[in-house]
């Protein structure tokens, strides 16, 4: 059965949202892959930046749903936080990754009040706390500090190797974070 048609826009603006960048890939772009008109596209999106936002959302929710499968396994906060971590860069050291979404749409949209920039950056802000949660559940020290410290590894560890392919940036972000979560008990 084939997708819905709102499903298999987003699902193709996804792709080269993803591949070739956000304000790289064009509204004709997308409609030419897709091999629908136009006025198909704006039946379901009312933008591009509504496509956009679409996109990250979706984008998010397949991160946390991954995320979460993989901390339901662990028994104790820390071991949820250390998976939680090394799940993110797991994932970052496939070589299909293509970039945080989020922080891709944040370079791409830099003016603060933009609704891309905005969603980009609760994205971020999610992730910090659900760090800064598990942290503070495992009664680790300086948790608020300690949650961003994490994220910055990991959003390192995402351009560095995003940009310099096998650099080992996640094996040593893993040792990092490793360190920074064993210095905080």
């Amino acid at each position: 059965m084939a997708k819905p048609m709102k499903e298999y826009i987003l699902s193709v603006a996804s792709d080269l949202f993803s591949t070739q960048g956000i304000n790289a890939t064009s509204v004709d772009a997308i409609v030419a892959k897709a091999d629908v008109a136009k006025v198909t596209l704006y039946k379901y999106f009312k933008s591009k930046e509504q496509l956009i936002i679409e996109y990250l959302r979706e984008y998010d929710a397949k991160l946390w749903s991954s995320l979460s499968a993989i901390t339901a396994q662990q028994e104790d906060a820390v071991s949820k936080l250390t998976a939680l971590v090394n799940g993110m860069l797991d994932w970052i050291g496939d070589p299909e990754f293509k970039g945080f979404a989020f922080i891709n749409a944040s370079v791409e949209f830099p003016q603060r009040d933009d609704p891309v920039h905005q969603s980009s950056l609760e994205s971020a802000r999610t992730f910090r706390q659900t760090l800064a949660v598990l942290a503070h559940e495992a009664g680790l020290k300086n948790a608020d500090a300690l949650a961003l410290q994490l994220a910055l590894v990991v959003e390192g560890a995402a351009i560095t190797e995003r940009t310099q392919r096998g650099s080992g940036a996640v094996e040593n972000a893993k040792a990092l974070a490793k360190a920074l979560i064993e210095a905080a008990r």
